[in-house]
């Protein structure tokens, strides 16, 4: 008889941010890939971004986690917020985060969003002010995160 064991649960929560199809022509007609942008965090100041490209969806959703787990930061928190406010240009992408005292919660955008949530802040406000492209503002927002001060220097 089968016997139903409960799952441990995953060191880290990965959000899928976008998934593109990609087309190229080709002598033999189309070939069709896919590419998978990958949020992964514990929610406990470590967090990583993971582009993965495969035939198929499933494993380049797989690929960009396996990248992202391997490329972890660790960001500097105070209390449920960010020690200091940041501005980040990177390429088109302009992201501005913020402090916001407890309980305001986190207050972005999507892309930033989902790279603000996985790392585990609560409490920050974000702002996209250039490009709409989300490939772009995941790794603006990453990069503010990798570029904060801790607070006790």
């Amino acid at each position: 008889m089968f016997r139903y064991e409960p799952r441990e649960p995953k060191e880290f929560e990965e959000k899928v941010v976008q998934v593109n199809r990609v087309s190229k022509k080709t002598k033999g007609g189309n070939r069709i890939s896919f590419s998978a942008l990958v949020v992964v965090g514990d929610r406990k100041g470590r967090v990583g971004v993971g582009l993965g490209k495969a035939k198929d969806v499933s494993s380049a959703i797989r690929k960009g986690s396996t990248y992202a787990q391997k490329h972890l930061i660790s960001v500097p928190m105070s209390g449920t917020s960010i020690p200091h406010e940041m501005r980040v240009k990177v390429g088109a992408a302009r992201i501005l985060l913020k402090p916001a005292p407890a309980g305001s919660g986190v207050i972005a955008g999507g892309p930033v969003r989902a790279v603000v949530e996985a790392a585990g802040i609560r409490d920050v406000v974000g702002k996209i002010l250039g490009t709409s492209n989300r490939a772009s503002n995941v790794y603006a927002a990453f990069e503010a995160l990798r570029r904060l001060k801790s607070a006790n220097i």
